[in-house]
């Protein structure tokens, strides 16, 4: 008998201990409407419609005490509302409901009987919650305001379940068709933009209803009558749908029953007044012919005007022809002059070339558009956007250029059938043309001095490198190996003497192996040009002639250790000879290249990138500062699209960029001044014992790069997979190259007696043999080898002191057999006299490889060459 507070129900530590499951549902639904729990919980809406449910299902419910009826379930009942007058003549609503029942304030509604008990929902009336809470909280209506009270509930509620308190006389028209009437207009948004709409509305009878709410019937007060209106759902849906597959937005109004079509917020600017010019030029004028009528607010402003005339502007900002010029567009509009470029910035973001719609809808003010057609841009349009990958827009509209872009000038030419006008930029323009397609770059005589004949290919790029010196612009010099980059630059430099220009010496950065062959090819080929070598020890006595000589050459491993005595000198040239090596920017010997003093830059290389697009513009930031933008740039738009996803489009904007400044000629291009070469592969079967070791090492290698990449991700676990390649080429290579326990066990190599098969035949044939291989150590072991055999050698490694006794060694003959690691000796050599090439072991690089061959696979090789690969 003891009394407890239903919420407490709610709490698993207050519940009593008879509570049953239903007990604690009905605690919590209580206690989520229970704002303190000394305060009585009343019970509304949706949770005091369960909670009540819930008590009268339970059977433990009473009305009013113990002592009253007990709540049970009941069956619906009728609502009846209606009006009663009081002795004032207002208007006072009663819910009546049938049986006699109070009304409770839930949702759905329900009904109490308190001399029953019974407890269940209402019916009769199709209302929502907000208009039974109406109902509920309905004021007395004033005599004096109820026939105004009933027009407007009548009006206002259409299809409400209250009668109005004073009859009224409806007059109900007949059906008809209704007329779409639109009204355009335009508003402004707090932020100060501006947009457009259209209202939509239908006149039925002549009288406009707006879209909402969609009733098939409409009262509607005028005057002294209220009007029933009925309507045609499916003609104004039909209605509705024409706007919004146009692409436009109903938006519901401020007094809820009007709907206005915008363009989508989430559209561009020029997709929005796309829509809206197509929208006025051709919808509109079809809905009009079909009966729509159209009103236009004066605040709706829109309007769309057709591009005239337009010509192109170059405007030089330096005279001395080595800066920037400022490149803009003009159209004629309505008589003014309107810059294009600012007006077609957010189109060059968002669409390709390809990508063009057709026609384009620019933004000229908030009200104003002007109209292009595709076709009519689109020939500018590929060359706009690549010059467009800068922040290069001037406040007056125009783009600055750097004169490397000079050639872009020559593309708006042929990509407008040269019907673009101009103003001023002739001489620019020019050198766009020579730039393009080198078209009117002067013949030019080779030097007097020089020493040699050149051929064809190599008059060209004599030629071409004393257009880049013209216009002061650096290049790279990319010929495959072997055509003679080393004799077009002598000739070049040699020229600049003659003609009076090198009055500064011309620094020559060269791998240390290449010193030798630079001395020795400019006292053959340019005996004028004065030579200083600084290599040595004793290089630094030299230090105080670099300006008495017009050639100075040096090492990359030796121009960070004399940076402090070469960057005192300014230079007529800088010559980086196989150029690849500096490939990495952060390399200090890259650094001090970008800060040496120098008129002109010129890069040679047979491979400007071996491994990736980051070296190409390493190469070109230390010749061509900006013209492939800062490293991140440059990643971002090109290296990443190229690479990881195959974007052959950004590939072409990258090739047209680079090319008037790189000149690469490939061998299959001079074919007929090359001998033949045959590859002939040679596979190598492992013995017993080398097989097996192979075997073991490849399961443990797996595990442990399995291991790795499970622990640290592929990314991080590039060294362990890297070792694992490495061990299974030396095991390949000669057991003895591994220091493994197990490996010293293995005496055989497969491919080493392979190799002692094959040179004793080639010799006593008279081949000249260049042997290469990836490891210094294993060329140890072919030495041993040789000794053994009697067979002649010469030998070139990282360690060899006297590197031009060895290479004169083989080039007399006197010695058939050259062995060279592929780093010592992969580049730079020329060894025409060799008619053999075997590697021995393949390398990571192709490249390199292909390099190595190219010792004696070069110009001036008049024997079939032969080239074996062991594999």
């Amino acid at each position: 008998g003891r009394s407890v507070q239903l919420y407490n129900f709610a709490d698993d530590y207050l519940a009593p201990g008879y509570a049953t499951d239903e007990d604690r549902t009905i605690g919590r639904l209580i206690d989520a409407q229970t704002s303190h729990a000394w305060q009585q919980t009343a019970l509304r809406g949706e949770l005091g419609a369960l909670a009540l449910r819930r008590i009268a299902a339970s059977g433990r419910g009473f009305w009013q005490g113990t002592g009253g009826p007990q709540l049970l379930p009941g069956a619906a009942r009728e609502l009846q509302p209606h009006w009663q007058s009081d002795a004032n003549g207002d208007e006072r609503l009663s819910l009546d409901i049938q049986p006699a029942a109070l009304p409770l304030r839930t949702w759905p509604p329900l009904y109490l009987d308190p001399q029953s008990g019974e407890l269940g929902p209402l019916q009769g009336a199709d209302i929502n919650e907000n208009q039974w809470n109406l109902l509920l909280n309905a004021p007395p209506v004033p005599a004096t305001e109820v026939e105004q009270f009933s027009r407007r509930l009548v009006t206002a509620l259409p299809g409400t379940p209250l009668p109005p308190p004073a009859a009224l006389a409806v007059e109900q028209l007949p059906a008809t068709t209704p007329v779409p009437q639109l009204r355009l207009s335009g508003e402004q948004t707090p932020e100060g933009h501006h947009y457009h709409q259209m209202r939509l509305r239908f006149g039925y009878h002549g009288h406009p209803l707006p879209v909402l709410p969609a009733e098939p019937l409409t009262l509607l007060d005028e005057d002294t009558r209220i009007l029933q209106i009925p309507r045609d759902p499916a003609a104004e849906a039909a209605a509705l749908e024409i706007l919004v597959n146009l692409g436009f937005v109903g938006i519901q109004q401020e007094n809820g029953r009007d709907v206005a079509f915008i363009s989508p917020v989430e559209a561009t600017l020029m997709d929005s007044a796309a829509r809206w010019q197509h929208f006025l030029d051709e919808t509109l004028p079809a809905l009009q012919a079909e009966g729509w009528q159209v009103d236009r607010d004066p605040s709706f402003q829109l309007r769309f005007v057709d591009a005239g005339d337009w010509q192109a502007g170059v405007d030089d900002e330096d005279d001395s022809g080595n800066a920037w010029f400022k490149l803009h567009f003009d159209l004629d509009v309505d008589g003014q002059a309107v810059p294009l470029l600012p007006l077609i910035s957010e189109l060059l973001a968002h669409y390709g070339p390809d990508d063009l719609p057709e026609t384009l809808t620019l933004p000229l003010d908030d009200h104003q558009y002007l109209r292009i057609p595709r076709e009519r841009v689109q020939p500018v349009y590929q060359v706009l956007y690549e010059l467009f990958d800068r922040d290069t827009l001037d406040d007056d509209g125009s783009l600055r250029l750097s004169r490397l872009e000079a050639a872009r000038l020559a593309e708006l030419d042929e990509e407008t059938s040269g019907r673009l006008q101009w103003q001023g930029g002739e001489a620019l323009r020019q050198l766009g043309r020579k730039l393009k397609d080198f078209q009117g770059i002067a013949t030019v005589k080779p030097p007097k001095g020089l020493e040699a004949e050149l051929r064809h290919y190599q008059q060209q790029g004599l030629e071409w490198l004393q257009f880049l010196r013209e216009y002061q612009l650096g290049g790279i010099l990319a010929d495959d190996m072997g055509l003679g980059k080393t004799v077009q630059t002598l000739a070049h430099l040699l020229l600049e003497k003659e003609q009076g220009r090198l009055d500064r010496p011309c620094l020559i950065v060269a791998p240390t192996s290449l010193m030798s062959n630079w001395r020795r090819e400019a006292e053959q080929f340019a005996p004028a040009l004065k030579v200083l070598v600084l290599q040595g020890l004793d290089r630094h006595t030299h230090f105080d002639k670099i300006g008495d000589h017009d050639l100075v050459l040096t090492t990359y491993p030796l121009l960070p250790r004399d940076a402090d005595t070469l960057l005192q000198h300014r230079y007529h040239y800088l010559v980086l000879d196989e150029a690849q090596t500096i490939k990495n920017p952060r390399a200090k010997a890259a650094k001090i290249v970008r800060q040496i003093d120098t008129r002109h830059r010129l890069c040679l290389t047979g491979t400007p990138m071996e491994n990736h697009l980051g070296e190409l513009w390493a190469l070109f930031d230390a010749t061509l500062p900006g013209l492939l933008g800062d490293e991140a740039t440059f990643r971002r738009r090109f290296r990443t699209p190229i690479e990881k996803h195959g974007d052959e489009q950004q590939r072409q904007r990258l090739a047209r960029r680079v090319a008037p400044f790189m000149l690469r000629r490939r061998k299959d291009e001079v074919a007929a001044e090359l001998p033949a070469k045959t590859e002939i592969i040679r596979s190598v079967r492992l013995g017993s014992a080398q097989a097996t070791l192979y075997e073991s090492i490849r399961l443990s290698m797996e595990k442990r790069v399995r291991e790795a990449i499970a622990a640290k991700g592929l990314a991080r676990s590039h060294i362990t997979v890297l070792d694992a390649l490495l061990k299974l080429r030396q095991v390949c290579c000669d057991p003895a190259l591994l220091s493994l326990p197990q490996a010293k066990k293995v005496r055989e190599s497969a491919k080493l007696e392979l190799l002692m098969d094959l040179l004793p035949e080639m010799v006593e044939e008279g081949r000249r043999i260049l042997l290469f291989s990836a490891f210094a150590k294993m060329l140890g072991l072919i030495e041993k080898r040789l000794n053994e055999a009697g067979i002649g050698y010469s030998k070139l490694t990282g360690q060899t002191r006297k590197r031009d006794q060895a290479i004169e060694r083989f080039r007399g003959g006197e010695v058939p057999v050259f062995l060279i690691s592929l780093k010592a000796g992969g580049v730079g050599l020329n060894l025409t006299e060799a008619d053999t090439v075997i590697h021995y072991d393949p390398w990571w690089n192709p490249a390199a490889e292909n390099q190595a061959t190219d010792r004696a696979h070069r110009i001036g090789q008049d024997k079939a060459v032969f080239v074996y690969k062991l594999l």
